[in-house]
């Protein structure tokens, strides 16, 4: 092995984490989960938010990504500062075997200044951590930093008409702070250095495999605990890693004892095939709802740093779908309505008329996890104000079909301690599972609505709409089922 060793800032962020995360990443590359779609679109919009934020320090020359080796971008690098140029994106450089590249390099007033930027809303400790690295590199290499600061995202900024970049991001000067750590971040390289020159560090699995990102070889350090582990366990009020050190892993290791009420619950379901149904607790959810009842759900974009519409903030939640099911009266006909916004365009209006057309003021709406639902109706309020008095009135009638499942009035094995619907659903009505489905989850819903627009063949394009539509509608379908399934529970029952 080499006792050099060429180390990336992201190589340097992952040993930060745990050297088992760094040694593995360096030479059991093979180990590693490949990341999926929803973490390269993440990716993605990193990089968008990167471009946009050049333009806080326009007029600079970028140093491209592809084409050529990090050597020729160092080069390029210095040889631009060489010539005066005042502002580099993503300047590169080179130093002790170490390599980095800056988002933006800008000559202030007082000498050359560097710039991380980020997706996040605050700063973390591992921002800190990743400046003070590049910091390190870059005067190593030798030029001198007058300023290091992180450019990140104000989720206050309200867009209006075009993108104002000064308002979107807000800088803080990191300076002091990253100077006085440069000698943790020479300590750290030394041990790192020393680590990789042995063999696999014996750590043990802990807090650190998805602090503060998820490790990708939790599948391979994690394969030794079983199904069913204390990991598994639902609610919080347990240390999970303290049961496991104690040598208490599956369920059965387990004193209920130790255990809340819930979490004893989902053991002795999983151990025994205990199902728990609670009546009286049932009825008296089923006695809060009226007809005409509507069962709503939403699906919204969630995770745009870059407000896309007017009226919109970083990563509010913008709906683009909804599905609605309607029971007017007793025993009535089951209705359905449904709505998907053209994608590229801003869909919340249109939606938004057809929504308060729909539902009569007098229903009774059921979603599940009203606090989602009612955040998205609120924000329509705020932002179309001629709708405002019949969203709020949607808004006031809103009940959660999550309460009886979430209280355990109602519980199987089958849902593995949570009372989500994705769990919920399948357990209690396995017919109308999500597996199998083009679009199964929320997150498959927004990447495939985001990529319409890029789809060139309208067949193709009509099937990611049907599928689309197909999993919302068996979201409020789903609800409906389910309530039906808890009427079914109170027959002959008497409060």
């Amino acid at each position: 092995m080499n006792s050099t060793h060429f180390l990336s800032k992201s190589q340097f962020l992952r040993g930060l984490q745990c050297h088992k995360y760094l040694w593995l990443y360096k030479y059991r590359p093979e180990l590693r989960t490949p990341p999926d779609e929803a973490l390269d679109a993440l990716f993605e919009a990193g990089n968008e938010i990167g471009v946009l934020a050049h333009e806080l320090f326009p007029g600079g020359v970028l140093i491209e990504f592809e084409g050529s080796s990090f050597y020729e971008k160092a080069k390029k690098t210095g040889e631009l500062i060489e010539s005066g140029v005042k502002t580099i994106y993503e300047a590169t450089f080179r130093y002790d075997d170490i390599i980095v590249m800056v988002d933006i390099l800008h000559k202030g007033d007082d000498g050359w200044e560097l710039y991380e930027v980020k997706k996040s809303t605050d700063v973390k400790d591992v921002h800190i951590s990743d400046v003070s690295f590049q910091y390190h590199v870059v005067t190593g290499s030798g030029l001198p930093l007058a300023k290091a600061s992180l450019v990140y995202i104000n989720n206050k900024y309200v867009r209006q008409g075009n993108i104002a970049v000064r308002e979107l991001f807000q800088i803080t000067d990191l300076t002091d702070t990253v100077v006085a750590g440069q000698d943790r971040v020479k300590d750290e390289l030394g041990t790192m250095r020393g680590m990789l020159d042995a063999d696999c560090p014996t750590i043990d699995i802990g807090a650190q495999c998805s602090t503060p990102y998820e490790c990708n070889f939790i599948n391979h350090c994690w394969a030794h605990i079983p199904e069913n582990s204390v990991f598994d366990l639902k609610a919080k009020g347990i240390n999970k890693f303290a049961f496991y050190k104690s040598g208490k892993i599956h369920f059965k290791d387990i004193d209920l004892n130790d255990l809340n009420l819930k979490q004893r619950m989902q053991v002795d379901a999983e151990l025994n095939g205990t199902v728990t149904i609670d009546r009286d607790g049932i009825m008296k959810f089923l006695d809060t709802l009226h007809y005409p009842l509507w069962f709503l759900d939403f699906e919204t974009l969630y995770d745009e740093a870059i407000p896309p519409f007017d009226g919109t903030r970083p990563y509010s939640k913008i709906p683009f779908q909804y599905s609605l099911h309607c029971i007017e009266k007793e025993g009535g006909e089951l209705k359905h309505y449904e709505f998907l916004a053209e994608a590229g365009t801003d869909g919340r209006e249109p939606l938004v008329k057809r929504l308060v057309s729909l539902i009569p003021e007098d229903a009774c709406i059921l979603t599940y996890n009203m606090t989602f639902e009612k955040s998205v109706i609120a924000d329509l309020a705020e932002q179309f104000p001629e709708y405002s008095a019949k969203l709020m009135k949607i808004h006031e009638n809103i009940k959660d079909l999550m309460v009886p499942f979430r209280q355990r009035h109602y519980y199987k094995k089958e849902m593995k301690g949570s009372y989500s619907l994705k769990y919920v659903l399948p357990a209690l009505l396995p017919d109308l599972s999500y597996q199998g489905m083009a679009v199964s989850n929320g997150d498959e819903a927004v990447l495939a609505y985001k990529r319409l627009p890029s789809i060139e063949k309208r067949e193709e394009a009509e099937k990611v709409k049907d599928d689309l539509l197909e999993y919302c509608k068996l979201d409020t379908l789903g609800m409906v089922k389910l309530f039906e399934k808890l009427k079914d529970t109170t027959v002959g029952v008497q409060l």
